[in-house]
């Protein structure tokens, strides 16, 4: 028996960084319990092709090409959204990229290149959506934050910025938004294996370390994710706002002791 506390069913839901990883197990999770999903990715024949591959159940998968560094691009998505669906429910900021290296290697056009996706674009974007969601009275934000949020990982300076950032301005939004009825949250996922990450997780002193300091002692997959995605989505969260979720396996509980029970 189907709990309308957690429906999303009729929602319409756009999704930043919808054609593969995290966005796309969310979009399609959704549009199986009946959203309309709006995924979007920097190509459009990306996100086209991503449309077709995700098995969309009773919902529908909408691909529209958007790079969330451009606020022009962000301007006209949304516009293009608000004039076909007359509204938006659910923003899932997931769009975001990194460059691994020393913080000294770390260029300029590095650090605007991370900061202007995953925190400007983000923002601006979140921006943008709220005016819809104000004019409804209504609406959830979900930000992708990370464990970089609770504590930076060596040799991505800037992505940890974004990512602490991230929780930051999710509070704030939170903080200005709610009386008006638009709730802002975020969700930071622990060590995901995506296609992005495998090679990474492939070595086996990360993997060993990784499940060393993963109480569940396994790697998360993209659809780890939904459940919590859906809870902050749904009228099953209509009381939490200006919160950080860390999906992680336990990472974040606490560290692992080199000392025997």
């Amino acid at each position: 028996m189907s709990d309308p506390l957690f429906s999303v069913t009729d929602q319409i839901t756009l999704v930043s960084g919808g054609t593969r990883g995290i966005g796309r197990a969310i979009a399609e999770g959704f549009a199986q319990r009946g959203s309309r999903v709006i995924i979007t990715g920097r190509d459009q024949s990306a996100a086209e092709r991503a449309a077709e591959q995700i098995d969309a159940g009773p919902g529908e998968i909408v691909p529209i090409a958007c790079d969330v560094a451009s606020p022009d691009q962000i301007d006209q998505l949304v516009s293009r959204v608000d004039a076909q669906f007359e509204r938006i429910d659910t923003l899932i900021n997931v769009a975001g990229v990194n460059r691994r290296k020393p913080a000294l290697e770390v260029s300029e056009s590095d650090y605007d290149a991370i900061l202007d996706v995953n925190l400007k674009g983000a923002f601006l974007l979140s921006q943008r959506v709220a005016r819809v969601m104000l004019r409804e009275g209504a609406g959830s934000q979900i930000n992708i934050a990370s464990l970089n949020t609770d504590r930076p990982l060596r040799n991505v300076l800037p992505y940890a910025v974004s990512k602490a950032g991230m929780s930051s301005m999710t509070r704030a939004l939170a903080l200005e938004w709610g009386p008006s009825g638009i709730r802002v949250n975020a969700l930071a996922p622990g060590f995901v294996l995506t296609d992005l990450t495998r090679k990474l997780w492939s070595d086996e002193t990360m993997q060993a370390w990784g499940l060393e300091h993963t109480p569940q002692r396994r790697l998360g997959v993209p659809e780890d994710m939904l459940g919590t995605a859906i809870f902050l989505a749904s009228a099953a969260s209509a009381f939490l706002t200006g919160q950080t979720i860390f999906v992680d396996g336990g990472f974040t509980a606490g560290w692992n002791w080199p000392i025997g029970d």
